[in-house]
Order: C-alpha cells, then sequence, then structure tokens
C-alpha cells in the first residue's frame, strides 16, 4: 500500500515547517543541510539547492524506496542515497542532516564525542565520527550508517551531522539534543579536561529512567492532592 496524497502534502509541509524552524535554530544556513521524512513507502526529502530556513512545500520532493521522484517538480537533495540507506538499514521515520556550527567543530577535531552527559544515552551514548568523505557519495552514506550503528545520531568528519528518530519531531529533538552536547563538550574542553561518565554510571542512568519513567510528566497521587 502506498501512502495517500493527503498524507503526503501533510508531510512536505511539516518537512518545511521543520526547516524553517532548524534555521531558525542556526542548525540550518543556506542550501546547507537536508531534512526527510518516510510516509509508507514514500520519502519527502528537501530539494537540492534550496534555501532551508525558508523553504515552502513545494520544495519538498517526493520519492519512493529507489529514490524515482512520483511527486514534485525539484531534484532532491545530493545526500537522498544517505537518507533512503538509513531508512532501509534503520527502519526509521525521519531523518534530519546539519551542518550545524557546534557539532561540525567537534567532527573536525574528534573521532568520537564521549558520554559528558546523561541526556547523550537517549542517542545510544558516545556518538561516533564516521571518516570524512565527499557529500553526496557512497562512500559516505555508509559510512555514515556504520557510525549510526545502535545510535541514533552520527558525526559525519569535517561536515557535519545526522540524527534520525520514529517520528520527524523526534528527529529534530535529537538534532537539538546533539548540537546542545557538542556546545557542552567544547565549553568544557576550554576550561579543562572534561570528565566522562563510565559504563557503570550509564548503566544506573538507564536504570533510575526506567524505574522513574523519566521523560514523562506523571499526575499527583489523589492522596497528595487531597491533603494540600
Amino acid at each position: 500500500m502506498t501512502a495517500s496524497s493527503s498524507a503526503l502534502r501533510q508531510e512536505r509541509a511539516a518537512v518545511a515547517d521543520v526547516c524553517r524552524r532548524l534555521g531558525a535554530e542556526g542548525l540550518l544556513i543556506g542550501t546547507a543541510g537536508n531534512v526527510s521524512v518516510r510516509v509508507e513507502d514514500r520519502v519527502a526529502v528537501t530539494a537540492t539547492g534550496a534555501v532551508l530556513a525558508e523553504l515552502t512545500p513545494d520544495q519538498v520532493t517526493v520519492v519512493d524506496l529507489d529514490g524515482e521522484v512520483v511527486a514534485g517538480s525539484l531534484r532532491p537533495t545530493s545526500e537522498l542515497e544517505l537518507h533512503l540507506g538509513v531508512y532501509r538499514r534503520y527502519g526509521t521515520g525521519a531523518v534530519v542532516h546539519t551542518h550545524a556550527p557546534m557539532a561540525t567543530a567537534v567532527s573536525c577535531v574528534l573521532d568520537e564525542l564521549p558520554c559528558i552527559h546523561y541526556q547523550l544515552l537517549a542517542l545510544g551514548g558516545t556518538v561516533r565520527v564516521a571518516p570524512y568523505a565527499t557529500f553526496g557519495t557512497p562512500e559516505l552514506a555508509e559510512s555514515v550508517l556504520t557510525a549510526l550503528d545502535g545510535r541514533s545520531a552520527a558525526l559525519l568528519a569535517n561536515h557535519g551531522a545526522v540524527t534520525h528518530g520514529t517520528t520527524l519531531e523526534k528527529a529534530v529533538e535529537n538534532a537539538l539534543l546533539l548540537e546542545w552536547a557538542c556546545g557542552v563538550y567544547q565549553r568544557a574542553a576550554a576550561m579543562g579536561r572534561p570528565r566522562f561518565l563510565d559504563e557503570q554510571q550509564q548503566l544506573a542512568v538507564i536504570e533510575a529512567a526506567i524505574a522513574r519513567d523519566y521523560g514523562t510528566t506523571h499526575p499527583v497521587p489523589p492522596a497528595q492532592e487531597q491533603s494540600r
């Protein structure tokens, strides 16, 4: 079954909205970067050469999982194979690729971003840096796919960052979290040698998050409400 036309119209608009948001957040500049979302067997993805902070729905192209254009009048991003590769290998719902300044700076120095803060566990822990390769090439796509194994984020050496998520909102949330973590690392490294969470500390965080259902709201128990 293919995605309906109405759903694709909504997703093209959603991709455009997200690009404008990421532009406002400073994670996208000019035409650098790309965003996509999967709807069943179709992918709505940004067009190559479009100014992302001003993106409109008609600048979002729809392709099938083989990369053939099925809707839209503009050629899709040059990183299309990277996006499709993430969908094929990890079955995710959306992909965000940015040239965000903090993430890009870290990608120029480190081989991986260590687990400097427990929130990085939401991305899978340490964030690997995929070796440098020319943009839009199969070599880049494959190295990023390898770096994403078990992770929802990767850095691209001297290039930028890629995140993915079950939804477009989650992929964006991951991109913002990665940029924040890279900023924390840079500030910490400027003051001295940063401390990192070891495996035991990371496991303790995971256990505490599960026990407390961390990251979700919880109502006050009725007995406490009555005692107020």
